[in-house]
């Protein structure tokens, strides 16, 4: 019998002291991993996806695990885009942004929203409009009725995107032609008092480029003067592996932060593969024809193509640690590979590899690399 007895006892305390080993081992392993991008930069700024409408209906299960454990922060990609919501002259479409703002707020997110005015995706109807009061009415009726519709859940909004031709110049859309530049301090003013507690942005590619910076910063201050709340800029950063343009990068952030402006990165990607004549930007209605040259990895990505990717976005996030005090998110274009729009431009069916996780949601060398940033700048 004690024989029995002194073996129970042996075989429970081998039991317990397992117990300690895997809870000890887990404990060393959640030392180790910080969690996601989200945990590891809350001292610094909130770190966003755009996602589609697949993703804000939660239909697939890795990225809908991998959302609220990374990102802190969601935008629409197309949901909330003039074709989309207001695809006719008295009708509006809530389904898929009700479902994205419900989303952002079940995970606690920082809402934002994008975008209110763009000439581009327009509804068909909305370039019929000739006639300065009319479109004033238009626009009028527009920003009224969605951001009404979200008073008080949405943290900020795109007001304009992309108004800004590649010298700094205004750009001919709909809103120029009829109503003249007088359309942006309208357009601001009516987004302030449907709802005056979220942030108003202006969104735009290549405002880091000293000519359309000028531009940008020339018209910021234009709507400042006339009394416009405007909180941010938002740069999209659109770039390439090939070469970032490091300090025209901290020279707009320094440049809007003087201008009493909250910074954005609101379209983070980085292709790896070549564009046509050196293109730069995210010019929608460029397209050009495609040829295995301009598509040299359509199987898998080098892993020293990976490395160099990986540098580059350390170096970048490297700068925007550097200016933390000045910048208040950093929003990537898609959350992973295989549902980047860099597949499709400049050119068509493409295989591109821009962001930090894989077509499998697993997270790439860039990944590790911007982590790695954080875990060596601590003390």
């Amino acid at each position: 019998m004690k024989s029995f007895k002194l073996i129970q006892l042996l075989a429970i305390t081998a039991v317990l002291l397992a117990g300690c080993k895997e809870e000890t081992s887990q404990q060393e392993a959640d030392a180790q991993e910080p969690g996601g991008l989200k945990t590891i930069f809350k001292d610094d700024f909130y770190i966003g996806a755009a996602i589609s409408a697949t993703q804000i209906e939660e239909a697939d299960a890795k990225a809908a695990a991998l959302l609220p454990k990374e990102f802190n922060s969601i935008t629409p990609e197309n949901v909330m885009k003039w074709m989309y919501i207001h695809p006719g002259r008295d009708s509006f479409d809530f389904a898929l942004p009700d479902k994205f703002v419900a989303l952002g707020e079940k995970h606690g997110m920082n809402i934002i929203a994008h975008a209110l005015l763009w000439h581009s995706q327009l509804a068909p109807w909305v370039e019929q409009v000739k006639d300065a009061k009319e479109m004033e009415a238009v626009l009028t009726n527009h920003i009224n009725t969605i951001v009404g519709r979200y008073k008080g859940r949405v943290h900020g909004w795109d007001v304009v995107n992309e108004a800004l031709n590649e010298d700094g110049t205004l750009r001919e859309t709909p809103f120029l032609k009829t109503m003249g530049e007088a359309y942006l301090e309208k357009v601001f003013k009516l987004a302030a008092a449907a709802d005056p507690a979220a942030e108003l942005y202006y969104n735009d590619y290549n405002i880091e480029q000293p000519a359309k910076r000028a531009g940008c910063i020339a018209m910021i201050k234009k709507l400042q003067a006339a009394g416009v709340k405007i909180d941010g800029v938002g740069i999209q950063g659109h770039w390439s592996i090939a070469g970032l343009p490091y300090e025209d990068i901290e020279k707009s952030i320094q440049e809007y932060a003087a201008l009493g402006l909250k910074v954005h990165f609101t379209e983070l990607d980085m292709t790896v593969l070549p564009n046509p004549w050196d293109l730069k930007g995210a010019e929608v209605s460029q397209n050009f024809p495609g040829s295995p040259f301009m598509n040299p990895y359509p199987d898998s990505f080098p892993v020293a193509r990976q490395e160099e990717q990986a540098v580059a976005y350390q170096r970048l996030f490297e700068l925007f640690l550097k200016h933390r005090d000045h910048i208040e998110r950093v929003t990537f274009w898609g959350m992973n590979d295989g549902h980047s729009w860099l597949n499709g431009w400049p050119i068509k069916d493409r295989t591109n590899y821009p962001l930090l996780f894989d077509r499998n949601f697993e997270p790439k060398p860039a990944y590790r690399s911007v982590m790695e940033l954080k875990k060596k700048a601590k003390p």
